[in-house]
C-alpha cells in the first residue's frame, strides 16, 4: 500500500462494506486514495434472497460461502478497491449467524457453530488485525459502533475486534513478532443519518410506499438503528458514486433482492444512498463544512 492517505475499513461479512461504505470506498479509490477491507466472516449461514441459489444456504446443501467470496471480489472491483482480507486468512471465522428480537433487532441465535466468530477468542481475533494493521499503517480505521448497527453477533465482534487491535497495534511493548507498532489516528464507526432516515421515510410514505421500512414511523420512535445527528462527525459525499455503489452492491447477487428497498430507493428522488455518515470514536475532528460535518474522514490530517 503505497498511497499517502490509507483507510481500513473492518466488517463483519461480504456485502456489509458495500452497504455501509461504498459510496466512501469507491470515491477514495478513485482519487489514489489507499483503501482495505478486512472482511471477519465469509457469511456462511447469511440469508439467500434469490430463489435459483436457495441451494447454498447453510440448512440446505451448503457452500454460501464460497459464492460469497466470489460476489465480494466482483464487487470490490467494481468499487475500485484492490485489496480485499479475510481476518486469520478466508475461512479462519465462520458466520455466527442470528435471529430476531421481538423488538426487531438482531440478537444471537440459540444454536451457533463451535467456529463461529461470535465464540472467538478476542485475543486471538485481535491479533490478526494487529498484523493488518501494523503492515497496512492506515490513518483512518472504520468499523461498527457498540451494538454493531442492529444488533447482529458478528458484527458487535467485529466492533470488539476492531477496536481492541487499535489499542494492541499501537503498543509500543505488545507482540513486536506482529509488525512495528502503529497508532491509528482517527476511528470512525459506520452511523445512518437520524434526520436522513425521517426524511426518507416521510417521503416514502408520502409517494404511497408503504412497504420499504415497514413499520417504521418517520416521526416515531426509531430505536438503536440510527444516530442522532448532532452524534455525527463526518458526511461523505459520495452523490457521484452511488450508481457504482448500486452496480457492485447487486454483485452480492445471494444477499440483495433487486426488486427490494435498496434499488427501488436508489431509482428514486428520496434515495440516501450515496451519503454515508460516521461517527468519530477516536481522534481529533478536522475542519467541517457549512452542514457542520466533516467532508473527509482524513480531515485535520
Amino acid at each position: 500500500m503505497t498511497a499517502d492517505q490509507r483507510a481500513l475499513f473492518v466488517h463483519a461479512h461480504p456485502d456489509d462494506e458495500t452497504i455501509n461504505n461504498g459510496a466512501t470506498m469507491a470515491k477514495y479509490a478513485a482519487e489514489g486514495r489507499g483503501v482495505t477491507v478486512v472482511t471477519c466472516t465469509a457469511g456462511e449461514m447469511g440469508e439467500v434472497l434469490v430463489p435459483d441459489l436457495s441451494h447454498l444456504a447453510y440448512e440446505e446443501e451448503g457452500g454460501l460461502g464460497d459464492r460469497r467470496r466470489q460476489e465480494i471480489a466482483a464487487a470490490m472491483a467494481r468499487l475500485g478497491v484492490t485489496d480485499q482480507r479475510w481476518l486469520g486468512g478466508f475461512g479462519r471465522f465462520h458466520d455466527s449467524g442470528m435471529a430476531w428480537h421481538p423488538d426487531g433487532h438482531a440478537v444471537a441465535a440459540e444454536e451457533i457453530p463451535d467456529s463461529a466468530f461470535w465464540h472467538a477468542d478476542l485475543v486471538e481475533a485481535a491479533d490478526a488485525l494487529v498484523t493488518e494493521i501494523r503492515e497496512l499503517r492506515p490513518q483512518v480505521l472504520v468499523t461498527y459502533n457498540e451494538f454493531g448497527g442492529y444488533g447482529h453477533p458478528d458484527h458487535i465482534q467485529a466492533h470488539r475486534v476492531a477496536m481492541y487491535a487499535a489499542v494492541l497495534a499501537a503498543a509500543p511493548t505488545y507482540k513486536l513478532g506482529l509488525g512495528e507498532p502503529h497508532d491509528i489516528d482517527k476511528i470512525y464507526w459506520c452511523a445512518m443519518s437520524e434526520a436522513r432516515m425521517r426524511e426518507s421515510i416521510r417521503q416514502m410514505r408520502e409517494a404511497g410506499d408503504t412497504e420499504t421500512f415497514e413499520g417504521m414511523d418517520p416521526d416515531g420512535e426509531m430505536g438503536p438503528f440510527v444516530t442522532p445527528d448532532e452524534l455525527i462527525s463526518a458526511r461523505i459525499d459520495g452523490r457521484d458514486y452511488v450508481e457504482t455503489k448500486m452496480e457492485a452492491l447487486k454483485l452480492h447477487r445471494t444477499q440483495v433482492d433487486p426488486d427490494g428497498p435498496f434499488f427501488s430507493g436508489a431509482e428514486s428522488g428520496h434515495a440516501f444512498w450515496g451519503e454515508e455518515f460516521y461517527v468519530l470514536a477516536k481522534g481529533t475532528r478536522g475542519p467541517v463544512g457549512e452542514d457542520g460535518f466533516e467532508t473527509d474522514l482524513f480531515a485535520g490530517l
